[in-house]
């Protein structure tokens, strides 16, 4: 009995991490397109920014794209797309840190970097 109520709690934890990391990636991901949950643009860091050959505005779109896509591979395929969504976050992290810019964020997104991967690896024992 105390066997199943663990396999129980597992699932619902598994469950509310797959969704968690499936839908925000998409909301955020959408929102780089329409900026209503922020100006996106601010968080480019500005050395990156000059390097590229579009505007900040259609690299974040690009970002957006890649969102949406590691979201709804976190819902069809938990285990690829958790390991996708923590390296995604590890690496805006990193970003954020090398130019010192939001290391509150940088933070908040190693952590969630974590919770990915662990995500991704109870995927294993789960599905």
């Amino acid at each position: 009995m105390e066997s199943k109520i663990k396999n129980q709690s597992l699932t619902q934890t598994f469950n509310l991490l797959k969704y968690t990391f499936g839908i925000v990636p998409i909301v955020a991901g959408a929102d780089k397109f329409t900026n209503l949950l922020t100006n996106w643009e601010q968080y480019v860091n500005p050395t990156i920014a000059s390097l590229l050959p579009f505007s900040a505005s259609v690299f974040m779109m690009i970002v957006g794209v890649i969102e949406i896509i590691a979201g709804i591979i976190v819902l069809k395929k938990t285990e690829i797309g958790g390991y996708i969504v923590a390296g995604w976050l590890t690496v805006i992290a990193l970003t954020l840190l090398i130019s010192f810019n939001y290391a509150d964020v940088a933070v908040r997104d190693l952590v969630m970097a974590i919770a990915a991967l662990s995500m991704a690896r109870i995927s294993k024992i789960i599905e």
